[in-house]
């Protein structure tokens, strides 16, 4: 029964797919509608289904509810409705709608839908309930306006934060400390105001890759300020073992270390464990010393917490749906809200495979229609479909990613695997250098001379890791390991670290002073040895094999980095050959690839290049 329904609409100079992320983020808009944060409950049913309830209290009165399975269309609608159980209201649902309007702009309709459960819940929609909500909810399109139109630079409004004198003198100076280290980037002023002014969902997990999204600057100064606003005492890091599913943080410990080894959602009703490299990701929130955030939730269920899944829809038993709508090429995965099993599947475009639901299994079935989304439920009790993109880690600072960052292990070396565990990584790229004649140079030119040479190859070659998203792993007299986690970082290295030593000898005149140099991509295992993390495998030995088939000027690395789809845009501009051998350790001969000396000058311009039209 519904004792109130309205609809307010707004229109957008943008798109829909540009309004869907503010609108449907319910946390955010919910918050700055002035809902209050609240307790969810994870009950889990005798069937295997989660059931969600809430409440908190508004003066007197304790409003409770249980929530229903939000459905929604990524881009284009949702629809999340509540049964109450105590309070003036027994059901509310909220809609929203998007549609294209104009040449580019966008039309949405917000509807409200109120059930009263008794004469006070009518008289509390009669009397100015309607008004006050609608004031709101123009308020917050307006916001969200603005900031689409650059007019602002948050969506919503914050409540307004009180910062005493004293702590913002603190503040103060931890910025000024923070900037006096290399880390700082000229982002820390600008965290220190994020965190007195943003919203507190946004605040409760700041995820510093979508920081550098937002303030559009490249993820690691953004990620290396954050990191020394730990060591400050600004923000306080947090490792996050995210439900595969749901993606959910589930459970957080404050070290590495301390991380189980597995965990369980209630949302999903399932157990799983720690992938280092897909679901253990490091996150931060404001120091209680600066601003507290209280724990609860705004809104545990809109579609923006879940950004990944791209369709949510409720099928009755027995129903096959039928939805029109285009999902773009990429890959998915077929699931349930509720336990069961899931399907992947590789979408190359055309029509999207029917998701077919049977036997508490899933299973991905004949492509239906371009521009039709096929949803079949064989079962006899309704089931909740779930539609989502496997590309969900866009924003994720995971633990394999953070860990190839110089300033993390700088900063944080203290921060690894418990002893006895390991970390299984599916793709590292491993780099070796070995810098050879500089025994030789010692004895020739003298110790302090050669010495310092040896200590310029060795900051640049540091530094230029550091600046291509890189880390030193470990030092072995004049060779070195280190870990990238996209290949393209590492072959940029490579570039710069041999256009330096080339610089290097011009400079000194020592031509024997000469670095080897390889690298290789593929999986391993991140362990604990002698206080650091390191890496073991295949894939360590075989990068360090290339590296002693380097002749020296040159880069050698292997074909799964040549493969590898972010690399090879650059290579098929690079002028390389291809050999192969047989090396110590592997049966059988290994290929690689050769960027031989007279080549690097003109690779060296084409990687730059690429680079500066990435950042720009």
């Amino acid at each position: 029964m519904k004792d109130f329904s309205h609809t307010w609409t707004w229109y957008f100079d943008h798109p829909p797919e540009a309004v869907w992320p503010l609108l449907a983020d319910s946390a955010r808009f919910n918050e700055a509608l002035g809902v209050p944060k609240h307790a969810i409950r994870e009950n889990v049913q005798p069937d295997g289904t989660v059931e969600f309830t809430g409440a908190f209290r508004k003066g007197p009165v304790t409003i409770a509810w249980r929530d229903h399975p939000v459905e929604w269309i990524a881009n284009e609608r949702f629809r999340h409705c509540c049964s109450f159980t105590s309070g003036p209201f027994a059901s509310m649902c909220s809609n929203l709608e998007l549609a294209p309007h104009g040449d580019t702009g966008c039309r949405a309709d917000y509807r409200l839908e109120v059930g009263a459960r008794s004469l006070l819940g009518r008289a509390v929609l009669s009397a100015g309930f309607v008004e006050k909500w609608g004031r709101r909810l123009d308020r917050a399109a307006g916001t969200a306006r603005a900031f689409l139109d650059r007019r602002r630079d948050t969506p919503f409004d914050a409540a307004p934060v009180v910062v005493p004198d004293d702590v913002r003198a603190r503040i103060d100076a931890l910025v000024e400390r923070i900037e006096r280290s290399a880390n700082g980037h000229g982002l820390a002023a600008r965290l220190a105001d994020y965190l007195t002014t943003a919203q507190e969902t946004d605040l409760i997990r700041i995820r510093p890759r979508r920081l550098a999204r937002l303030w559009g600057r490249p993820d690691r100064e953004v990620v290396e300020c954050c990191l020394q606003a730990v060591r400050a005492g600004l923000l306080d890091l947090r490792w996050d073992l995210l439900c595969p599913r749901c993606q959910g943080a589930k459970i957080g410990a404050d070290r590495l270390d301390g991380l189980p080894r597995d965990g369980h959602c209630a949302s999903c009703n399932i157990d799983y464990g720690a992938d280092f490299a897909a679901n253990v990701e490091l996150t931060f929130r404001p120091s209680p010393t600066i601003r507290d955030i209280a724990d609860g939730e705004f809104c545990l269920f809109g579609p923006m917490s879940t950004p990944h899944v791209k369709l949510q829809q409720t099928v009755a038993g027995g129903e096959t749906r039928e939805i029109r709508h285009d999902l773009p090429p990429g890959p998915y995965r077929l699931r349930t809200l509720h336990p069961g099993g899931e399907a992947l599947t590789d979408h190359a475009g055309g029509g999207f495979p029917e998701a077919v639901w049977q036997a508490a299994e899933i299973a991905a079935g004949a492509a239906a229609p371009p521009g039709i989304v096929r949803l079949v439920n064989r079962d006899d009790r309704p089931v909740t479909f779930v539609i989502e993109s496997r590309e969900w880690a866009r924003d994720a600072l995971t633990a394999h990613r953070v860990t190839t960052y110089q300033t993390f292990r700088d900063l944080f070396s203290d921060q690894v695997l418990r002893p006895g565990d390991e970390a299984p990584i599916d793709t590292v790229t491993l780099m070796f250098t070995d810098l050879k004649g500089s025994t030789a140079m010692y004895g020739r030119i003298g110790d302090a001379r050669a010495y310092r040479y040896v200590q310029d190859h060795f900051s640049f070659l540091s530094a230029a890791l550091r600046a291509h998203n890189g880390s030193i792993v470990k030092t072995i007299g004049d060779a070195v390991m280190a870990a990238f986690a996209d290949p393209a970082d590492a072959l940029r290295a490579a570039l710069d670290i041999q256009a330096h030593t080339a610089d290097l000898r011009a400079r000194t005149g020592e031509d024997a002073l000469i670095l080897k140099l390889g690298f290789h991509t593929g999986p391993c295992i991140a362990v604990t040895l002698n206080d650091r993390l390191d890496y073991f495998g295949t894939t360590v030995n075989l990068a360090s094999r290339l590296q002693e088939e380097s002749r020296g000027n040159d880069i050698v690395f292997s074909t799964s980095v040549a493969e590898d789809p972010a690399i090879a845009p650059l290579l098929r501009q690079l002028e390389f050959g291809t050999e192969q051998a047989i090396v110590k350790g592997f049966d059988t001969p290994i290929v690689f690839h050769r960027i031989p000396p007279d080549a690097l000058d003109r690779a060296a311009a084409i990687a730059g290049a690429a680079r500066a039209e990435k950042a720009a």
